[in-house]
């Protein structure tokens, strides 16, 4: 009996000394840069995760925020053309209750600027910030669960394990060649290329007409039109603009807020149209709210690039009814440097009802 437990007393030290210096190997390598920066930093393309570390490890004046119509943004690019020192933190599917709260804890680090992609549908009802079970927001807080969490992560040992290899200067071309078929998450060496595409993409094979109807068909068959009216609820929209929206830019007036709607290609709108109208009011009249609502605050400016009939109209602009290429996003930047398509407090509404017009008048293309 005695020997067993022995051997027990044996199996949990040696448990307890491998957590450890799991822990401790995470801490001096600290792949989120959490704890420090580092020059041989490796970037993830796990954007709820990675922000938390790029709010604490970069210097930034400016914060560029939205979902997959804003992922693919280069910092350097919003930079140039912006004459801003930027950090891109969009994500993917997110909607405005881990928007705001990625928002906030930027500025609470010196953002005196935010650039803020608003779709429509970020505002559509889900899990409050706190039971979230997609942003670790203890890890963005510096928490002791937070904290915790990190260094006794096995996810966060192996890829601080795979950081180390790859700082040895004989094994760092080959496993830099090897990071994208081993399994782990960061392993990019510039933060300029999170979540961005390749500079030699091909945007014509992937942004075309044809892939942009392909996508309308499929949105508006019978047997799925009714998707497009999903998590569409009026009055929950208005609620969480005006808490995470509003409610986070009215805490913050030093802050400059420039809010752009995106240029969604006419098909979106159109889809709704003649599928889903009901939803189609409901995007309108959040539209018209945003619109009132923004235009009156005195650190916002509005910016509606939906009704710009030469690129929305042109469907090899799109890869889908509302994903922009990036020749696209170069011309939001300039859009947004030059203040062409800024929203009139005194006519807040102008530009919604040209979309509407246009809406209205379409006709889709046939194949």
């Amino acid at each position: 009996m005695r020997g067993a437990f022995t051997q027990l007393r044996r199996l949990l030290f040696a448990s307890i000394l491998c957590m450890l210096a799991a822990a401790a190997l995470t801490f001096v390598v600290d792949p989120l840069q959490l704890f420090r920066s580092s020059r041989l930093a490796l970037y993830s393309d796990d954007t709820r995760v990675q922000n938390a570390g790029l709010i604490r490890s970069q210097s930034f004046d400016t914060v560029f925020m939205g979902t997959s119509l804003a992922i693919h943004f280069r910092q350097s690019d919003i930079d140039r053309a912006l004459s801003v020192h930027s950090l891109k933190l969009a994500m993917t599917g997110s909607n405005s209750r881990q928007q705001a709260f990625v928002l906030e804890q930027a500025i609470d680090r010196g953002a005196r600027r935010v650039i803020w992609a608003m779709d429509d549908f970020i505002f559509v009802d889900a899990a409050d910030i706190e039971a979230d079970p997609y942003l670790p927001v203890d890890l963005y807080r510096g928490t002791v669960k937070g904290i915790a969490s990190y260094l006794f992560s096995a996810t966060m040992a192996k890829e601080s394990l795979f950081a180390l290899l790859r700082s040895v200067p004989p094994l760092r071309q080959p496993l830099a060649r090897a990071a994208p078929f081993l399994p782990v998450k960061f392993a990019m060496p510039d933060v300029d290329d999170i979540y961005a595409l390749p500079r030699d993409f091909d945007v014509a094979r992937d942004y075309n007409a044809k892939k942009t109807l392909a996508a309308f068909s499929y949105i508006t068959h019978p047997a799925r039109s009714r998707f497009l009216g999903e998590g569409y609820d009026y009055e929950a929209m208005v609620r969480h603009f005006e808490q995470d929206a509003i409610g986070l830019i009215a805490r913050h007036p030093g802050v400059t807020f420039d809010v752009y709607l995106p240029p969604y290609s006419i098909l979106q709108f159109v889809a709704m149209r003649d599928a889903s109208p009901e939803t189609l009011k409901i995007v309108t009249d959040l539209t018209a709210r945003i619109a009132q609502r923004l235009t009156q605050l005195p650190n916002v400016r509005l910016h509606d690039f939906r009704a710009i009939k030469a690129v929305t109209h042109d469907l090899n602009n799109y890869g889908d009814v509302i994903h922009h290429s990036p020749l696209v996003d170069a011309m939001v930047l300039r859009w947004l440097a030059s203040g062409e398509y800024r929203v009139d407090p005194k006519a807040p509404l102008k530009s919604l009802n040209e979309l509407k017009a246009q809406v209205e008048a379409y006709r889709v293309p046939q194949p």
